[in-house]
C-alpha cells in the first residue's frame, strides 16, 4: 500500500517527483476550477513589502496570506489567487467618504 521508507531517502528527489505530479496533473489549476463559483472566497493580497525592503517582520503576514487561502481551498471554497490591492473597492470607498457629511 505504501512505499517503504529508506534511511537514505533523498528528500530533494521526492520533492521533484511531487512537483512533477502536480504539474503533469494540473493540480493547482484543478483546485480552483473544480470548485463552484457560487462558493467563492476572495482574499486580496496587498503589496508584499509595503513598508520597504523585506525583513523578518514580513514572515507572519506572508504566512497568513498563504495559509488562509489554502485553508479555504481545503474547506471547499473556490479561491483564485489575486495579488494586489482591491483598488476598485478602495476608489469607491474614497468617493463615498468625500461625499459623506462626516
Amino acid at each position: 500500500m505504501f512505499k517503504a521508507v529508506s534511511n537514505s531517502s533523498s528528500f530533494s528527489s521526492a520533492e521533484k517527483e511531487i512537483l512533477k505530479f502536480w504539474s503533469d496533473n494540473s493540480i493547482f489549476s484543478r483546485s480552483v476550477e473544480e470548485r463552484s463559483v457560487e462558493r467563492e472566497f476572495v482574499f486580496y493580497d496587498g503589496p508584499p513589502f509595503a513598508t520597504g525592503l523585506p525583513h523578518y517582520g514580513h514572515f507572519v503576514p506572508g504566512t497568513i496570506k498563504d495559509v488562509i487561502p489554502r485553508y479555504k481551498t481545503m474547506k471547499g471554497y473556490r479561491v483564485e489567487r489575486r495579488f494586489g490591492w482591491d483598488l476598485l473597492q478602495a476608489m469607491k470607498t474614497i468617493q463615498n467618504t468625500k461625499s459623506s457629511p462626516i
